[in-house]
């Protein structure tokens, strides 16, 4: 089926749908505005029905089944119900078709760029702290019956950045040690992912996935469908060291004393530290190749342009630990020069 026949069938559906909801069967859409909303990095794409008259608003999404999980969506969606995360209003799991409550439009990202832009910390302030109070709760959030962010899982991500990032995007050929060096960082990163509290995480909890809504404080949370019980750093991790922007370190210290201030965890900072840098070396490793594969395979080629700054990220933390020295060095002498050879671009 096409993405336009599917397109129609989600509206049809939907309208339909809307209409039982407000208790008109004769409910039409000619007095509604059909929009799309965006594509994301899946195959989902959301749009939305807006009633301008009465203010009203629901996202219909498109999910399909061959390569979505709607049911899964669906079960993390009841397990948030602590945060302002959509609520599901209908479903067709066959179709893979989904109505949702909206949060609106109004994404983080740009308004932490038109902050930062214009020097106005206490506007990022003010939203990274709601942007954590919602984490708080998130991580209270049962976790039980989600799947664990184990070993398996946790290599699986970095290998793309082996796979993708490297051999594919730079054309690198790794030696023996070169692979075992890989190996030896990666181990040590799952051995530190293991051993923190392990809590619900979000899994994709930046800028682009939190919302700023009318009549709340609470910020909306969207992309949660591939949640897991996992490490506790994970997800104030992409949310302070962000694929799309970036802050100084210390502005992300601050925001971590005011994480460690929210917590009902007792937590030694130390300690976390060392977990939320080796955390973001595990996830940026991971969003490399994730960015590369979205290119190649996907055919979405903007996500390059945001390599730079994850590869960034991967030079800070490992410059600072004695254990991942060889790792940095390494990366400063044969991939940086590859990555920058290959992008035009200057780290």
């Amino acid at each position: 089926m096409t993405k336009d026949s599917r397109q129609s069938q989600l509206k049809e559906w939907s309208k339909q749908q809307i209409g039982a909801l407000v208790g008109d069967s004769s409910h039409s859409a000619e007095n509604y505005q059909w929009s799309m909303v965006s594509g994301d990095a899946s195959f989902r794409r959301y749009f939305r029905w807006a009633d301008v008259a009465n203010g009203q608003s629901w996202i219909a999404v498109d999910a399909p089944p061959e390569h979505e999980n709607s049911r899964q969506f669906v079960k993390v969606a009841q397990l948030l119900e602590r945060v302002n995360a959509p609520r599901v209003l209908a479903k067709n799991f066959e179709q893979g078709f989904m109505l949702l409550s909206d949060l609106g439009d109004r994404l983080y990202l740009p308004l932490l760029e038109e902050a930062q832009a214009s020097d106005n910390i206490a506007i990022a302030d003010n939203l990274y702290r709601r942007a954590i109070d919602s984490l708080v709760q998130i991580q209270q959030s049962p976790a039980t019956s989600l799947p664990d962010y184990d070993e398996v899982m946790l290599r699986s991500e970095m290998e793309l950045f082996r796979d993708w990032f490297l051999q594919k995007h730079l054309g690198l050929v790794l030696s023996t040690i070169e692979h075992g060096l890989l190996d030896t960082t990666f181990e040590h990163l799952i051995q530190s992912a293991q051993s923190q509290p392990q809590v619900f995480v979000h899994r994709d909890y930046h800028s682009r996935n939190i919302m700023d809504c009318d009549n709340t404080d609470a910020p909306g949370i969207i992309d949660f469908q591939d949640a897991v019980r996992g490490p506790l750093t994970y997800d104030l991790l992409s949310l302070l060291r962000d694929c799309y922007i970036q802050w100084s370190p210390q502005q992300v210290e601050n925001w971590i004393d005011y994480y460690l201030e929210q917590s009902p965890a007792v937590l030694e900072k130390d300690q976390f530290i060392q977990w939320f840098d080796w955390m973001g070396l595990q996830r940026h490793i991971k969003v490399a190749g994730i960015f590369c594969r979205l290119n190649y395979r996907d055919g979405k080629e903007a996500y390059l342009k945001d390599i730079p700054l994850t590869l960034t990220y991967i030079l800070q933390q490992a410059e600072k630990y004695p254990e991942m020295s060889e790792f940095y060095h390494w990366l400063k002498e044969k991939v940086v020069p590859a990555f920058e050879q290959k992008q035009g671009v200057t780290l």
